[in-house]
């Protein structure tokens, strides 16, 4: 979907302009913000386990009568309830703004330029997995807050600026674990963690003297590999979390990769 968003959104610029169009001064520096929606959907997920604590994920949570724990399966969102029947809320689109400020050079019709940003997401990406039990065990993570700085590219068009952008960003990512298993204690690790990953989109603005307005799609790759969630005691011997180590069995995403895609409008101040 991405790549429809970026083209449509360089071809719309092109086609709005006349080609013979003068070409305004796009050099110095601004500043602005944009805001827009985000979603973290991130395909077919599933909760993964190390059941004998030996630091390798994949194993099968098996009952004391050697059945698999987790037979019910898994799903890409968080549980209504402790069975898959009674439904998972998928991971929807929410909120997404930054302030910016920035520098561009202007060589001819190229316009080069680098953008700092700080802003936050409010999209959030949940897995679910359920157990025989019956019992829900969900792992949710957000964005707290996030900084990048990216380079941009782009040809102007007169008061119109069709542009690309890619750089590195940085985030502060919140998880959060749920689970109806009121038997079993849960421990977490590697919460609020600050993870680095790139950017890059595409976008267009439109001058009108010295304020700029326009539209901005970015997605963003982290790398979010350090939380896990260690099921242990009290519980019976014959608890599948303790069956194979005392210990307990750990819980991690099976994707380490959160990627967020938004779409923002764009408003800003050129000196």
């Amino acid at each position: 979907m991405h790549k429809i968003i970026t083209g449509g959104l360089l071809a719309a610029a092109f086609a709005a302009t006349p080609a013979a169009a003068q070409t305004a001064d796009w050099s110095g520096f601004h500043v602005g913000a944009r805001a827009g929606i985000s979603n973290a959907r991130n395909g077919n997920e599933r909760i993964e386990f190390d059941n004998n604590l030996d630091g390798s994920f994949g194993d099968t949570v098996n009952t004391a009568a050697g059945a698999n724990a987790f037979s019910p399966g898994f799903c890409n969102g968080a549980a209504l309830g402790a069975t898959p029947a009674q439904g998972c809320r998928k991971d929807k689109e929410k909120g997404d703004y930054a302030l910016m400020a920035g520098y561009d050079q202007q060589f001819g019709n190229v316009v080069v330029g680098v953008v700092g940003e700080i802003g936050r997401s409010s999209a959030r990406d949940s897995v679910t997995a359920y157990s025989t039990t019956p019992a829900f065990y969900t792992m949710t993570r957000r964005i707290k807050n996030s900084a990048a700085i990216r380079a941009r590219v782009g040809l102007a068009l007169g008061d119109t600026l069709p542009y690309v952008t890619a750089g590195v960003a940085s985030a502060k990512i919140r998880h959060d674990f749920a689970t109806s298993n009121a038997v079993n204690t849960f421990t977490e690790r590697g919460d609020d963690d600050r993870s680095t990953g790139f950017r890059y989109g595409a976008g267009v603005e439109q001058r009108f003297g010295n304020i700029a307005v326009g539209l901005l799609y970015l997605g963003t790759r982290y790398s979010d590999n350090d939380y896990r969630v260690r099921a242990s005691g009290p519980a019976p011997a014959t608890n599948p979390f303790i069956l194979s180590n005392a210990g307990g069995t750990d819980f991690r995403r099976s994707d380490d990769r959160f990627m967020i895609h938004s779409l923002s409008l764009t408003a800003g101040l050129r000196f």
